[in-house]
């Protein structure tokens, strides 16, 4: 596990609020994410996890009722500068989402690639190349390489969310944001799903959002701790889940509440 005194940071949020309206489901919050680790987003239902995940790659942008208040940065770089394109920051923050969404009129093939040629890419060697290189860096080349031209739903639950990882990792990502990422898979897709994350992290800053305590125990560097839209405790794993500074942290990873 890296340690929290060494590592990088990827990301920097100050003082982030995130408003729906009039509600604030994002209260101020601000902490650094480490780099080339993973950090967990834990909390109960409805306290602002995937709404704090949502922010950091500007995805609020497209609900209108949404208004966002802080900064957050990228290796320095303000995620929010208006001269800086939504569509630039998703493609070096990319994301998973909690249902797999593959695009069900392309082919395996297709969905690895559409990111690139949406970006430019024309070469059929280059992007075959790509294909493979990012199939195989999701656990998935061995089981799909002979039949990339075959639909992309025709693949299992597990395999078409490891798919969906391949095709964020395809553009080449910074930081790849994952909601709940094994939530509807079974226990062995879900292994493999975790094992995965686990092989990507020394190259990739991962934060993933997850409700199973266990899965943030097993699968994660750092753990932030959410309760009401606060962030109520950051620190290493080990330490969240076993000396936690805060009570509500304690009740939480414990089960008192949640």
């Amino acid at each position: 596990m890296p340690d929290a005194s060494s590592s990088a940071t990827a990301l920097t949020v100050k003082n982030l609020s995130v408003f729906f309206g009039k509600n604030q489901a994002v209260k101020n919050v601000s902490l650094d994410i480490p780099a080339r680790a993973i950090t967990a987003i834990i909390g109960p239902s409805g306290c602002g996890k995937s709404t704090f995940l949502r922010a950091l790659n500007r995805m609020h942008e497209l609900n209108p009722e949404a208004r966002m208040e802080g900064e957050v940065r990228l290796f320095g770089e303000d995620v929010y500068s208006r001269q800086v394109p939504s569509v630039s920051i998703r493609r070096r923050i990319g994301m998973v989402f909690q249902k797999s969404n593959p695009f069900p009129t392309m082919s395996i093939a297709e969905n690895v690639t559409v990111g690139l040629r949406l970006n430019g890419m024309r070469d059929r060697k280059a992007l075959a190349e790509r294909t493979e290189q990012t199939l195989r860096m999701a656990a998935l080349w061995d089981e799909v390489k002979d039949r990339l031209q075959a639909p992309a739903i025709s693949l299992s639950g597990g395999q078409q969310q490891r798919l969906c990882i391949a095709r964020a990792l395809a553009v080449r990502p910074e930081i790849l944001l994952m909601d709940e990422p094994a939530s509807a898979l079974d226990p062995l897709a879900t292994s493999k799903i975790e094992d995965l994350i686990l092989t990507l992290r020394k190259d990739y800053t991962i934060i993933i959002v997850t409700h199973n305590m266990q899965q943030a125990a097993r699968a994660s560097d750092f753990t932030a701790f959410f309760y009401l839209g606060e962030l109520i405790e950051v620190g290493a794993t080990t330490k969240i889940f076993t000396s936690p500074s805060q009570k509500r942290t304690e009740d939480y990873v414990t089960g008192r509440f949640g």
